[in-house]
């Protein structure tokens, strides 16, 4: 272990002398050198996009020439949302840049709006840090709504407007459906509905937490992650957070359904946090983030397993955060969040990788 530690310092080391970055507001220099790390043969190169602060959550546009990503400085800890071209490294803030935004999506397949949840319509200011006293908790804020807005940043409508947590919203790739997570039902349930907010359908009622779902290219199936509480004291600890508007995503699991609700079928089966599903353009296989192969639970690797929850397979090596994977639409690229190469300890920067299938 201490060799494998000391290698990867040695790693670290070299990238760090061997790239150099930009602090420009309006574009980011492309970083040279390898952030490849031994055994991601997936990989046949990697390119980090941001440099500063905690960048995460970020979406391809059809075109696979653009992201949508939410990100805060280091300084305000409010996340708002950017689009970026990935070309160029060109980056245009498209929130309001009050309140604080999180889980944004291109409105396929036009690509030409965008949706994103917000609290800014009903308080301008930053919420206050999470209370962690009683371990670690993911805050829902009771003021998220979704919103569909044009990409210079001008809101066009409001989808959602009831009292409590809706967030987490991705589009399918035919541009027919939204599908979000919603506390409408009291509980934490993935429901759809159409583009301009109508047609609401609730597609869990397991108690519990279902969220951050999407659709495969063919907008047959939809991929999530889960918990469900069994036990007394699960069911108690769980309705105690979610009247204080928390959850504690200490075990998660990947789950896929049809896109009607039906054949709901569990992916992973472990004790770990696994989310952050997406689908392989084939829509064979998904990809996502699990700390399963770390006993203290604080590494978190990207993996690949079969639809079917066969071949589970490691992609990445980092000791520290790999999370929020996702295919271009061709499948060449996959961009996801990472501690790695930071300047700065909690920095989470984004980085594309040129994709490799084996």
């Amino acid at each position: 272990m201490k060799k494998a530690q000391k290698k990867l310092q040695l790693v670290m080391i070299f990238v760090l002398l061997t790239s150099f970055f930009s602090c420009a507001t309006s574009k980011q220099k492309k970083e040279t050198g390898s952030l490849v790390l031994d055994k991601e043969e997936h990989f046949l190169s990697l390119r980090q996009l941001t440099f500063k602060g905690e960048n995460a959550e970020a979406y391809f546009s059809l075109d696979g020439k653009s992201l949508i990503y939410q990100s805060h400085d280091g300084d305000s800890l409010c996340d708002q949302i950017y689009i970026m071209n990935i070309a160029t490294g060109e980056t245009k803030m498209v929130s309001t840049g009050n309140g604080v935004t999180t889980c944004a999506y291109f409105d396929f397949p036009e690509c030409k709006n965008i949706i994103y949840a917000s609290t800014h319509h009903e308080n301008t200011q930053c919420p206050e840090k999470p209370d962690y006293s009683k371990g670690y908790v993911w805050k829902l804020y009771p003021d998220y709504d979704i919103f569909y807005a044009d990409k210079s940043g001008t809101i066009i409508n409001q989808l959602t407007n009831q009292n409590g947590y809706d967030a987490e919203a991705t589009v399918a790739f035919d541009g027919s459906k939204i599908i979000y997570t919603s506390i409408t039902s009291g509980d934490l349930d993935l429901w759809t509905m159409n583009v301009d907010g109508t047609a609401k359908k609730q597609l869990t009622k397991r108690l519990g937490y279902d969220g951050g779902a999407f659709f495969n290219q063919a907008v047959t199936k939809i991929v999530w992650r889960a918990y469900y509480p069994e036990t007394p004291k699960e069911i108690s600890d769980y309705k105690a957070l979610l009247a204080d508007n928390s959850i504690r995503p200490m075990s998660l699991q990947i789950w896929t359904m049809n896109t009607d609700g039906s054949e709901k079928k569990q992916i992973t089966k472990n004790s770990a946090a696994n989310f952050g599903p997406y689908f392989f353009p084939d829509g064979e296989r998904i990809i996502f983030s699990s700390n399963m192969h770390d006993e203290n639970g604080r590494n978190f690797d990207l993996y690949a397993i079969n639809s079917d929850g066969s071949g589970l397979k490691r992609i990445t090596y980092f000791n520290g955060f790999d999370g929020f994977p996702m295919f271009s639409p061709d499948g060449n690229h996959l961009v996801f969040a990472s501690n790695r190469n930071q300047k700065k300890k909690g920095e989470t920067n984004l980085f594309i990788a040129t994709w490799r299938n084996q």
